[in-house]
């Protein structure tokens, strides 16, 4: 089955529709703004002006259609009711595809859409019309001769299309509605338009794809659910896509769209058989019927006294007869787990002695019944089914049998003044019990679209009703109160038969439910899950959980396919515990990726059934897939029948939260009764929530680092005010025992303007929570993982997030540390958290084994290892906040002032940067290994104390390490980065870690401007100094820079070397400063080669890294998943001809920078390029050697789209350096940075265009 065709129609056929249902509106004078008037009225006819100005005119009949339409436009929205007609119509297409290709048309078995003809594309029933049975009348025979005589052959098909859907209508109805209403006005469908939808449905979707006949690989039949149910999935993926991309609640008309999921078919024929079979087979043993359903899981082994009662269950399913046994799916969508059914139920009936005729009948009757939602599910359904029984039974479309599927609907719209009028022919009594049972039933209905087969129904009298609402009394008291009594009647038959279904208890019950959180449904269903279902409140699959327990009859199974998260969270804890008061007869745990339309760990799901029973010590059977990869191998490793449980589900009550456990071995549950919570020795708590992030969190880097109070020791010294920003632990990427210290919060005076943020009816926005835990030392972990956890030790200082939750010890901490971050741990959490999220109470749940004295310090002498080794490795990056130096620099074998001092006597070829790169790679490799080597003891240690030697090893995957190993081209790229800081006077060759940012650049160094230099720093006598030489101020005085910082904090990046602070130029000349001059020319090589950039020689290769990738990579480099990028180093770009880029840094920025890069660097670069161009001008005017005029030509070319572009930018960069926009860092990088993008700059003659004067964060 070709899925991405079937999409590919789906999506497209949706769109056309609606656009082509949308023109025909138009042209009844009818758009989404307004529906005219009519301009002229005659007895019989109207005349309307059109959307496209022209006039048309409308017969009796058509006015009527029109009204409706216009009726129903106002009621419920010109876009619901086009989305309606264009469903309406796209169901009946695909289904008349369907009976077309299977040979089940009717009357006559002619092809409606196509041809039995390969490659002809005219419809058989356009071709083979005059032969047709379709007792036409004389005006549509009129209407054919003429429409085939002037070759108009689409109206033609659209008249036969129409013609068959009328005759349709008579076998099924429930699809097939009469066409004599406004969805016949707005249809307009072709066969000769290779763009409609009839020969997008044709020629895109193979024929095979529809047919029952076709088989897969597995003999499974292929065609009809399949193809039904992705349909359904795959029109309603651009709605489903829009109600996520939405802010606010989902709305009823989007729940069926939201939540619909095709379910796999081997999960439907593994629910199906193990609800449905088992019934059958226990209560009437048949290995051979057993051996055909190729999902069905044997019952476990049992004790004798537990047998016992089952053999008493089983006695009761021995007095069913077929017919007896009802099942239902109350979340039915397309149909696929009730036509499955079918043919369960097929075979049942088979072995007791029924022919396939009859007991197809007898199914539909009797035994299959459907709810949902969705008007257009419950469409698909009733098809599906009836579809089903057609291969049973030829004509049991003719036999006038209507499925039990329904769509539940709504009583708002009954006349309930009507009621008095019903009931005629009852006696009083009766007539009174039935008014008073359709009043609690109308009740119950109110508002049904909104919480659909959740609603409980009473069990009324169903026949009184149908008595009731059968017979009316009108004939004296005819009035206007009595109009409308037929439709009212039609309605409430309609709701007596769908309370019926509601309100009646079943055998079976089979679903895959919505998976929708209820805080993003509306208040109604909120408030109705919250009074109705408070254990399962949180999720409408949890709240079907509950409900389809109630639709059960005693001993009945419940089948479903939800969701993991019942089985761990804490929310769920009720729910479990009410699921465990019946039995788990068998679980397919599926996990994450059970759906090949969901990719990833959000939605992880299980397969289960359960029965209305319990029966102590039962043992459940679970198949464990969560580690195969995707829904194909989960139904194979299901198949192999490895990776089986057996499990007594009372064992659950010994693991802290009552966890379905199945999976755990009698070691492991012995950890659970003889450990202590880790919550008794320590502090799991959670942090704040600031409900503004984007308000009031930065990353470090962002801000004046004078403001940032990096240790912190209390609430009370946070109150001083002396510091804005304090270190904020939230989470972060998987990393162990040190780092993901990225982000700082203001909390100045205490979190002032945090604890006082509320919303505008005063009402407290954020949750200060836990405060007396600020700044103290702790580990933490993140709350969102897609792997194991991984925690951290944090010291002193810390305001940890909701995200970033923490533990607490003042004499344990060092040991939970290290025993959280054992394998033993990660299998506690696999039975306590294995969903993607680890919530404090499961941390609090760990159960911790202490061991004796001796052996809890070796423990935390390797944790305090362990974070030496991380903190080193996170601190050799410029991102930490304790960057000192760069290891390449760190690592070189001189330094600079040996260099210097040397002056080439001695030193040659040692400066390289090579052999600092190879004693980095040593020193990360051996800190890797060492790592390691801890984390496995630790794991040896802790499996000993818990005794989990048969279940566990200690050794650990390189992937789990959390260090870095050297890697040339990542500390290549920032061994540059870290040149560029110390251009701007980030750094410094003279000092470690930050100099400047934030602070006045004269604040720290000076340029000498006489020849004695002041007065030095802090009293320091005066120095007499060289002109023009930079100079940083010490507490004793000044030292003379090693490297000089960028005078103007402006570096321009030329395609050529324009300027003379060119920053090719300048990195060159602080690769000879570090490494030595001797070495440069090799250093400079070794740098190209690493970075991979175009180029003849290793300057180009370097000019085009800083042309191309620097500001790129430096994005990256200064970014936290979920924050994105932060760059503090800002690019002026003129745009893709390379034509203009300068770089600056933020924490130097002044109200004249821009003024500076406009006046100092851009005019002078436009005066260089019109230099280079006249250059090359020239040489194209006297050059004789034709390459060299190629070569002059092509840079004339570039030369003068640089020039343009230029020019733009010019008048862009003008406007804002008029302005002198200051900027304020605290504000941060995104609303700082968006004050110079976006700059409108006039054109003449032309659209104002819009210029970004920085290059875009990407």
């Amino acid at each position: 089955m070709n899925k991405n065709a079937i999409k590919k129609f789906a999506i497209d056929a949706r769109n056309k529709l609606i656009a082509s249902v949308t023109d025909k509106a138009g042209m009844l004078g009818i758009t989404p703004d307004n529906c005219s008037e009519a301009i002229t009225k005659g007895a019989d006819f109207e005349v309307y002006k059109t959307a496209a100005g022209t006039e048309v005119t409308l017969n009796k009949k058509q006015c009527e259609q029109r009204r409706k339409l216009v009726d129903q436009i106002h009621a419920r929205g010109f876009e619901a009711v086009v989305e309606e007609v264009a469903y309406t119509w796209f169901n009946r297409i695909c289904a008349i595809r369907f009976m077309e290709v299977n040979d089940y048309m009717y009357p006559v078995r002619v092809r409606v859409l196509s041809s039995e003809k390969e490659r002809k594309n005219e419809p058989d029933v356009v071709t083979m019309v005059p032969d047709i049975d379709w007792n036409f009348t004389d005006k549509e025979r009129e209407e054919i001769i003429d429409a085939k005589m002037n070759n108009r052959l689409d109206d033609l098909f659209r008249m036969l299309f129409i013609k068959q859907c009328n005759l349709l209508h008579e076998v099924l109805p429930g699809l097939f509605e009469e066409t004599e209403d406004y969805t016949e006005m707005l249809l307009n469908i072709s066969f000769t338009n290779e763009d409609d939808v009839i020969r997008m449905l044709v020629d895109g979707i193979d024929e095979k794809d529809f047919n029952i006949a076709t088989v897969d690989e597995d003999g499974k039949a292929a065609g009809q659910v399949e193809i039904i149910g992705w349909l359904y999935q795959y029109y309603n993926t651009e709605p489903k896509n829009k109600a996520f991309a939405k802010k606010g609640k989902i709305t009823k008309e989007e729940v069926p769209a939201v939540t619909q999921l095709f379910t796999p078919d081997w999960i439907v024929r593994y629910m199906v058989e193990n609800s449905l079979g088992r019934i059958w087979v226990e209560g009437h043993p048949d290995d051979e019927l057993k051996s055909k359903w190729k999902y069905y899981l044997d019952e476990a082994e049992q004790e004798e006294f537990v047998q016992h009662e089952l053999d008493k269950i089983k006695a009761e399913y021995a007095t069913l007869k077929p017919e007896d046994i009802k099942l239902i799916d109350p979340c039915m969508g397309s149909g696929h787990i009730l036509v499955y059914a079918f043919d369960v139920f097929m075979q049942i009936y088979e072995n007791a002695g029924w022919s396939q005729r009859d007991a197809a009948q007898s199914i539909i009757q009797n035994n299959i019944y459907g709810l949902d939602i969705d008007d257009r599910a419950a469409q698909l359904s009733y098809f599906a089914v009836l579809m089903k029984a057609r291969q049973y039974d030829r004509r049991i479309l003719t036999r006038e049998i209507e499925p039990n599927v329904y769509a539940v609907q709504e009583s708002n719209g009954i006349n309930r003044g009507q009621l008095k009028y019903f009931g005629a022919g009852l006696g009083e009594e009766e007539k009174k019990t039935a008014l008073m049972q359709m009043e609690r039933l109308l009740n119950t209905l109110n508002d049904a679209k909104e919480y659909g087969s959740l609603l409980n129904v009473e069990d009324y009298d169903w026949e009184l009703l149908e008595k009731f609402v059968e017979n009316t009394d009108t004939e004296s008291q005819i009035s206007f109160e009595t109009y409308g009594l037929d439709e009212t009647a039609e309605q409430m038959k309609r709701l007596i038969k769908i309370g019926k279904v509601m309100a009646q208890k079943y055998e079976i019950v089979v679903t895959n439910p919505p998976y929708a959180g209820t805080s993003n449904l509306s208040a109604k269903v909120n408030n109705f899950v919250k009074k109705n279902y408070p254990d399962s409140k949180a999720d409408l699959f949890a709240v079907f959980i509950e409900r389809c327990g109630e639709m059960l009859k005693k001993n009945g199974y419940q089948a479903m396919i939800t969701q993991h998260s019942w089985m761990f969270l804490s929310s769920y804890e009720k729910l479990r515990d009410k699921i465990q008061r019946e039995c788990i007869v068998n679980m397919a745990h599926l996990g994450a990726r059970a759906f090949e339309e969901i990719a990833g760990e959000v939605v992880q799901t299980t397969s289960f059934v359960l029965r209305k029973k319990y029966v102590k010590k039962f043992r459940g059977v679970y198949s464990r897939l969560v580690d195969a990869n995707n829904q194909y191998a989960k139904e194979e490793l299901f198949l192999s029948k490895k990776k089986k449980y057996e499990a007594n589900q009372e064992e659950y009550f010994k693991i802290p939260g009552h966890p379905i456990a199945y999976w755990v071995s009698k070691d492991l549950l012995m950890v659970f009764i003889m450990g202590t919570k880790l919550g008794k020795m320590a502090d799991s708590k959670q942090g704040l929530a600031t409900a503004d992030n984007n308000r009031f969190l930065r990353l470090w880097y962002e801000v004046d680092i004078d403001k940032v109070n990096f240790s912190c020791e209390s609430e009370e010294e946070s109150s001083t005010g002396l510091y804005k920003w304090y270190p904020y632990n939230k989470g972060g990427e998987f990393r162990k025992w040190y780092g993901n210290n990225d982000y700082i919060v203001n909390w100045e005076y205490n979190g002032r303007e945090i604890k006082n943020f509320t919303d505008d009816k005063g009402k407290l926005r954020s949750r200060p929570q836990n405060t007396q835990f600020y700044f103290k030392e702790s580990f933490s972990w993140s709350l969102v993982t897609t792997s194991v956890a991984a925690f951290r030790y944090k010291p002193m200082g810390n305001i940890f997030d909701v995200a970033g939750m923490s533990c607490f010890s003042q004499t344990n901490l060092l040991y939970l540390l290290a025993l959280c971050n054992t394998k033993v741990v990660m299998k506690i959490l696999e039975i306590i958290a294995p969903t993607i999220n680890y919530q404090c109470g499961d941390i609090a749940n760990i159960p911790v084994i202490v061991t004796d004295k001796k052996c809890k310090q070796n423990i935390e002498n390797i944790v305090e290892s362990c974070i030496n080794i991380s903190r080193n490795d996170w601190d050799s990056f410029e991102t930490s906040w304790d960057f000192k130096k760069h290891p390449l620099v760190k690592y070189a074998s001189f330094t600079p002032q040996e260099i210097l001092n040397d002056r080439g006597r001695h030193i040659s070829d040692m400066g390289l940067i090579r052999d600092a790169y190879e004693l980095w790679r040593d020193k990360c490799e051996g800190r890797f290994n060492q790592l390691k080597a801890n984390e496995e003891e630790l794991n040896r240690t802790f499996i000993d104390i818990y005794g989990l030697q048969d279940e566990l090893t200690p050794e650990v995957e390189d992937k789990d390490v959390t260090v870095r190993k050297a890697d040339l081209q990542r500390d290549i790229k920032s061994l540059i980065s870290y040149a560029v800081g110390c251009m701007f006077g980030r750094y410094s060759l003279d000092e470690e870690g930050l100099v400047l940012a934030g602070q006045p650049f004269g604040s720290h160094f000076l340029e000498a401007s006489a020849p004695v230099c002041g007065t030095g720093f802090a009293g320091a006598p005066g120095e007499s100094v060289p002109i023009g030489e930079f100079y940083y101020k010490t507490d004793d005085g000044v030292n003379k820079c090693t490297y000089n910082p960028d005078r103007d904090n402006i570096i321009p990046i030329c395609d050529e070397e324009y300027f003379s602070d060119d920053i090719v130029s300048r990195f060159c000349e602080w690769v000879k400063i570090v490494y030595g001059e001797k070495s440069l020319e090799t250093n400079l090589d070794f740098i190209a080669k690493a970075l991979v950039n175009k180029g003849n020689t290793s300057r180009e290769v370097i000019r085009n890294y800083f042309l191309n990738d620097f500001f790129k990579d430096h994005c990256n480099t200064y970014s936290v998943t979920g924050s994105g990028k932060r760059p503090i180093y800002w690019m002026f770009d003129s745009g893709k001809q390379n034509g203009f880029k300068a770089l600056i840094y933020m924490h130097r920025y002044d109200a004249d920078t821009v003024g500076r890069v406009r006046t100092d660097y851009l005019h002078k670069a436009q005066k260089y390029v019109e230099t280079a161009m006249q250059s090359a001008q020239y040489t194209i005017d006297n050059a004789t050697s034709a390459s060299e005029k190629s070569k002059a030509t092509k840079a004339v070319t570039k030369y003068t789209k640089q020039l343009a572009e230029m020019k733009i930018y010019d008048e862009a960069i003008a406007h804002v350096a008029n302005q002198r926009i200051e900027i304020d860092l605290d504000d941060g990088v995104k609303v700082n940075y968006a004050k110079f993008q976006g700059v409108e700059v006039a054109q003449e003659g032309k659209k104002t265009l819009k210029v970004d004067l920085l290059a875009k964060i990407k």
